[in-house]
C-alpha cells in the first residue's frame, strides 16, 4: 500500500445513500456507551449557537459499534451512522463546507484549521461548519490505537505505530481569548483531529474505505485471528476514532451533502 495516494475507490459511485433519516431499531438498541464519544466541544466560536447545537446533539447520538461482521455493501441504515449523518445533512447554521480529504501525508488538517480561521474571524461567520469527507489514505488516521497497534502499524511498516493525528500538541493548553496567538490553539502548531472536533469539525468515516482497507491488510497476510474479510470490516469498523460518523460511503455520500447546501472542497 502507497501511503502518497488515495486507495482504489471501486465500487464507490455505485452506492446510493438512502434511508438518513431513523437509525432504525437495532441502533436505537445500542448501548449509551457506544454513544459517540468525540472530545468536548469547547473550542467552538463564541456566538455560534447553531454549531454548539449541533455538536451537543452529535455528542448525544450514539454510534454503532457493536458489528459482528459486515457485508462489502451496505444496504440498512442500521449498518451505518444514520441518525447522526441526518444530523448534519439537516444543519442549518453556516456557511457548510465538506472537504473531500484523500491523502494522509497532506495538508488535510491544515486546510480546514485555516478555512475555519477565515470564515470566524475575517468573515464573520461563527457558525461556519467544516465536515472531513474522509477516505484514501487519510482514512486510516480514522482508527482508534488498537486497530494502529493490531495491523496498521504493520500495513505502515512501523512508520507510524499509533493514531498520531488524534494527539493534542502543547498548543493546544493555550487559551482561546487570543485567537490570534501564532502558536495558540488555532495556529498551525495545532492541526490535530482532536482539536478540530473540539471546534466543531465532523469527520465522516467511508464503510468503502474499511473494507478496501481490510483487503488490504489481508492481501499483506496480516490477520493474527484468521478473521474473514466481512469479520476484519467489523472488527475496523468497530475502533473509528470517538465521534466519527460512519457513511455507507463517503464518494456516495458528497452527492447528498452538496444537495443540503455544503460546498465542495478539496
Amino acid at each position: 500500500m502507497t501511503l502518497h495516494k488515495p486507495m482504489s475507490r471501486r465500487d464507490a459511485m455505485r452506492m446510493t445513500v438512502t434511508g438518513v433519516g431513523m437509525a432504525g431499531a437495532a441502533l436505537a438498541s445500542v448501548d449509551s456507551a457506544l454513544a459517540a464519544g468525540a472530545p468536548k466541544a469547547n473550542l467552538v466560536a463564541g456566538g455560534a449557537a447553531s454549531l454548539r447545537e449541533l455538536t451537543a446533539s452529535l455528542a448525544r447520538t450514539p454510534r454503532r459499534r457493536d458489528f459482528k461482521s459486515v457485508p462489502m455493501i451496505l444496504t440498512s441504515p442500521d449498518q451505518w451512522d444514520a441518525k447522526a449523518l441526518d444530523l448534519v445533512l439537516r444543519y442549518r447554521g453556516g456557511p457548510r463546507q465538506v472537504w473531500d480529504n484523500t491523502a494522509l501525508e497532506s495538508p488535510w488538517l491544515n486546510l480546514m484549521r485555516n478555512a475555519m480561521n477565515a470564515q470566524i474571524w475575517s468573515f464573520k461567520h461563527p457558525d461556519f461548519l467544516a465536515v472531513s469527507a474522509t477516505h484514501g489514505t487519510a482514512h486510516l488516521a480514522l482508527y482508534d490505537d488498537f486497530i494502529w497497534s493490531k495491523y496498521l502499524g504493520k500495513l505502515t511498516k512501523g512508520k507510524w505505530t499509533g493514531n498520531v493525528w488524534l494527539k493534542e500538541p502543547p498548543d493546544s493548553k493555550a487559551s482561546p481569548a487570543n485567537f490570534d496567538d501564532p502558536e495558540g490553539v488555532f495556529s498551525p502548531h495545532d492541526n490535530s483531529i482532536t482539536v478540530l472536533q473540539r471546534r466543531g469539525v465532523v469527520f465522516l468515516a467511508c464503510h468503502n474505505e474499511v473494507w478496501e482497507v481490510t483487503m488490504a491488510v489481508r492481501e499483506k497476510g496480516i490477520n493474527p485471528d484468521g478473521l474473514s474479510h466481512e469479520k476484519m470490516a467489523a472488527e475496523f469498523t468497530n475502533h473509528l476514532i470517538p465521534g466519527a460518523v460512519l457513511t455507507p460511503g463517503v464518494v456516495g455520500t458528497l452527492p447528498e451533502l452538496e444537495i443540503a447546501g455544503f460546498g465542495y472542497a478539496k
